[in-house]
């Protein structure tokens, strides 16, 4: 029997976020490799299939995350190449800020296995339901925290601006769990060139359970590193300034209006 691989999403709240198809391919599956956001959603996953194995134990503080991912996948893959119907489920989206899946479904690919994902409710889902944001309303442009350090960017403030990872920003090691004040003030200087000190910016955390509640603490810009930041917090820094008017294309765009509304020449 030839192995298969089906990267899934559970959403980002526990049991209620996990699409038919998602449940589907876990209860149906030979196996189960599970990247959770706690231990409370291991648990629950494992009352779905008898064989769920934790890819947590690959993280080790120190360790560099690039080795850990490549172990994950190596233990993923090894499942499939024993002939195995193997399900890796993520929290959220299996595709976003998962390079586990991505890399997975690579290799399966050119080992010759079918393998493909299954999408998942993810945390940005939940920031624009949460926040009552519209990203069509005034646009909104996304980053990875670190990223968004190492490069050069090109920032419109007339947008939302999203960013993620928060807690490690600035790690060029791959090894920290979170970084410090000094870090995190690095990326305030940074924001400050775009932003005004006291700008407005949201700390956002999703829920998992039920329970919990969710995070959207406003702060003021210059303030931001001196307040708890985990892994899981996203910035959200709303627009500061109105879009403009680009009346060059509304004038071509009207010209082009006015033609469309002359009668059509008939033709002999």
């Amino acid at each position: 029997m030839k192995g298969s691989l089906v990267c899934v999403g559970t959403g980002m709240m526990l049991g209620a976020h996990i699409s038919p198809i998602c449940q589907s391919h876990i209860e149906h599956a030979d196996v189960v490799f599970s990247l959770m956001a706690s231990a409370i959603t291991e648990r629950w996953l494992a009352e779905k299939n008898n064989d769920v194995r934790s890819l947590q134990s690959f993280y080790q503080e120190g360790k560099n995350r690039n080795h850990s991912y490549n172990e994950m996948v190596n233990a993923i893959i090894d499942e499939v190449k024993a002939g195995k119907k193997v399900v890796a489920a993520f929290y959220g989206h299996p595709g976003v800020f998962a390079c586990v899946a991505h890399r997975a479904i690579k290799i399966a690919h050119i080992e010759g296995f079918n393998a493909h994902m299954e999408p998942g409710i993810s945390a940005e889902s939940c920031l624009y339901a949460d926040l009552s944001i519209d990203p069509g309303s005034y646009g909104c442009a996304h980053f990875e925290a670190s990223q968004f350090l190492f490069y050069q960017r090109q920032i419109d403030t007339s947008a939302y601006l999203v960013l993620w990872q928060v807690g490690f920003t600035g790690d060029r090691s791959l090894t920290k769990f979170n970084t410090d004040k000094a870090y995190k003030q690095v990326l305030v200087d940074l924001l400050t060139t775009f932003y005004p000190d006291d700008h407005l910016v949201i700390l956002y955390q999703a829920k998992v359970l039920p329970i919990e509640t969710v995070r959207a603490d406003k702060v003021p810009l210059n303030e931001l590193a001196s307040h708890k930041i985990y892994q899981h917090t996203t910035l959200v820094i709303p627009p500061t300034k109105k879009m403009l008017v680009n009346q060059v294309i509304l004038d071509k765009l009207e010209g082009l209006g006015r033609k469309s509304n002359q009668p059509k020449l008939k033709l002999v």
